[in-house]
């Protein structure tokens, strides 16, 4: 998929899932590697497959379950999309975040993102969140190059602020009201699939990294650029401390997630109640 003639593709999948509902969601959610059991709180939940969407990539991953599903949460209406897209499955830039794009149409000014991450600081423990305070995109792809259609943003967007300082202050605030641990950090995206050597551990750290990851990156670019404030929370899912470094394997990576799940359900609904 490249940018020439992205507008209309969107506006195709926009009709397509009028087909489906007429909600007006504010809010948008992503939800990450093994966290989408937040899912199923949405109230009145509409879900529609990736496969029904038109131009929508299909999830590959076993762990992504593939759907969107229009409801309501925290007494908004939302739309979330449980399961995502990365490079590593061989979709392009654009094809990974056209759904937000398309969020933005159906007329979302909010993004919360979740993801499973890596946590490259001594201080994190898995199982434990941490709020996305700055990224560094080392993907070596930006899913911004290309032709610009001003009518979805501008041709060089700031990224300052690309997570919002409202959002976060009101995240932390909520998380200590809830009693529920909160670390701040820097997200490192990488392609993947494998995970990192030693010597790239201990660089990612070197350069200000906490936690590196996947996915994220490209849809808050995206998000920006579209106009949109985001919010994004990692999940702890596995230690990657060069000197002390163990295998790991993927069903304890979903088991981590799945242990921080219900404080991330929790969170996320606070959040959204508050905005």
């Amino acid at each position: 998929m490249m940018n020439k003639g992205l507008y209309d593709r969107i506006q195709e999948s926009v009709t397509a899932l009028r087909a489906h509902t007429t909600a007006q969601p504010a809010v948008g959610i992503i939800l990450g590697t093994g966290l989408g059991q937040l899912a199923g709180v949405i109230e009145e939940p509409i879900a529609v497959p990736y496969g029904e969407i038109p131009h929508f990539p299909v999830s590959t991953v076993e762990s992504h379950k593939g759907q969107l599903i229009f409801g309501r949460l925290g007494g908004r209406d939302v739309v979330t999309m449980q399961g995502r897209f990365h490079l590593y499955e061989g979709y392009s830039p654009v094809q990974i975040t056209f759904p937000v794009r398309v969020m933005s149409a159906l007329g979302v000014r909010t993004l919360l993102v979740s993801n499973a991450c890596g946590g490259l600081s001594p201080w994190h423990s898995t199982g434990e969140l941490m709020l996305i305070e700055d990224h560094i995109n080392l993907q070596g792809v930006n899913p911004l190059i290309g032709p610009n259609d001003e009518r979805l943003g501008p041709r060089f967007p700031d990224m300052s602020e690309p997570y919002s300082e409202r959002l976060k202050e009101l995240t932390r605030r909520i998380a200590l009201e809830e009693g529920i641990g909160l670390h701040r950090g820097v997200y490192a995206a990488l392609t993947g699939p494998n995970l990192e050597t030693r010597a790239e551990y201990r660089f990612l750290r070197t350069i200000g990294a906490d936690a590196v990851g996947m996915s994220t990156v490209p849809e808050v670019i995206v998000a920006v650029h579209e106009g949109i404030e985001v919010l994004a929370i990692s999940v702890i899912a596995d230690h990657c401390l060069p000197d002390a470094l163990e295998r790991v394997e993927i069903s304890a990576i979903l088991a981590a997630a799945a242990q921080a799940e219900p404080q991330l359900t929790r969170l996320m609904t606070r959040v959204i109640e508050s905005l």
